[in-house]
């Protein structure tokens, strides 16, 4: 019996926000490309990706728009691929953070799920481990406290455990995922 890659469904993005908007285009492997470049960040995937814009059209930093496959696409012609951290705009890199932390809290309920819900990666190691600051100590606080009732938002964290600030630790984990090649992901999926 053969592996079927059929069966492995890949995962798009069907929204993404604007990092960076070059409305002129932008030097690519030493040719200039005239075309509207977009960098954007999926929405559910954390994704980077470069795009082509629509002609004639201009986007606004921070800016949610389609980008799913079907000819629903109102802002962007096409995607022309994911794209390293280190491939981003300076304006790019520095509208990440901000832009990250309002999808975070837009969907805080994913988050606190993840909490609830979140084990051990290996017999020694939790994955509430790879979230920048949880050492064993916070790890246990946050384990003990769900265990007595599920954590129903980043507030009812704060107030149970010692953390206090659930999304900023989720954000610094994001960035690392995105800047580096870690061993375990969390949130985002590998090139």
């Amino acid at each position: 019996m053969g592996f079927d890659s059929s069966r492995i469904q890949k995962k798009f993005e069907e929204f993404a926000y604007v990092l960076d908007f070059l409305p002129r285009g932008k030097m690519s492997r030493g040719a200039f490309k005239a075309e509207p470049i977009v960098q954007l960040v999926g929405e559910s995937y954390f994704t980077l990706l470069e795009a082509t814009a629509v002609r004639n059209l201009t986007l606004s930093l921070g800016e949610r728009i389609y980008i799913g496959k079907d000819l629903y696409r109102d802002k962007v012609s096409h995607i022309t691929g994911r794209i390293l951290y280190e491939n981003l705009t300076a304006v790019a890199r520095n509208e990440l953070s901000t832009i990250l932390g309002e999808i975070i809290n837009k969907q805080e309920g994913r988050f606190v799920e993840f909490f609830n819900n979140t084990s051990a990666i290996t017999p020694r190691m939790h994955s509430l481990e790879l979230l920048p600051g949880i050492g064993k100590k916070y790890m246990w606080n946050i384990l003990r406290a769900r265990e007595q009732k599920p954590f129903t938002s980043f507030q009812d964290m704060i107030d149970r455990t010692e953390i206090t600030d659930p999304a900023k630790l989720i954000l610094k984990r994001i960035i690392e995922e995105l800047s580096e090649e870690p061993k375990y992901r969390l949130f985002t999926r590998s090139m």
